[in-house]
């Protein structure tokens, strides 16, 4: 990311006194790149976690993308073509029992988790259905309700989950609050 230093005069020369990013990140360009792999690929998958969140509003951040999906013979072979469009490897964890699969391409950083469990969440079809489309620069992806990342996260219970829970419970009872204030405006005649 580029940034500037702000310097003072200071005697023989400049000293640097603070550094001071110049740009803002944006997710949204490798986020569509991922939604036109998983397109292609026909791999369905939900976004979940704090990615899930930040595009309902919530101010989180993260340093990769989660999906919850079926891992069936058919998903994981769909799967290893979406990595392959993302030029990236799959990785497992260390811990066999696991259902994660890591999707990661090392010339950016891009780490995509897919997962066919998630803590407090009971099927992909329920956390499916309560999902929304986005359009996130022409594609399409399939975002988990605030209430389902809620969930999992006070499921899950790490510490980093837990750490934004209010946050997430705040933004979901405001999302609420604008909800009903657009129900009851009535259009003027």
């Amino acid at each position: 990311m580029p940034r500037t230093s702000k310097t003072e005069p200071s005697g023989g020369g400049e000293t640097p006194t603070e550094n001071v990013y110049t740009c803002g990140m944006d997710a949204a360009p490798l986020l569509a790149e991922v939604g036109r792999r998983l397109r292609e690929a026909r791999l369905e998958a939900v976004l979940i976690g704090n990615a899930a969140a930040a595009l309902q509003g919530a101010p989180v951040t993260t340093v990769d993308f989660d999906f919850l999906f079926r891992t069936t013979s058919r998903n994981l072979a769909k799967l290893k073509a979406v990595a392959r469009g993302l030029g990236a490897v799959i990785m497992r964890p260390y811990y066999p029992a696991s259902d994660l699969y890591r999707v990661v391409r090392d010339d950016d950083g891009l780490q995509v988790d897919f997962m066919g469990t998630i803590h407090g969440l009971r099927s992909f079809e329920g956390v499916r259905d309560r999902a929304t489309h986005l359009d996130i620069d022409g594609a399409s992806i399939l975002v988990a309700s605030l209430a389902d990342v809620i969930k999992s996260k006070r499921a899950a219970h790490r510490p980093r989950d837990l750490a934004v829970l209010g946050i997430l419970e705040a933004t979901l009872e405001e999302a609420a609050k604008s909800s009903r204030k657009a129900g009851r405006r009535r259009p003027r005649e």
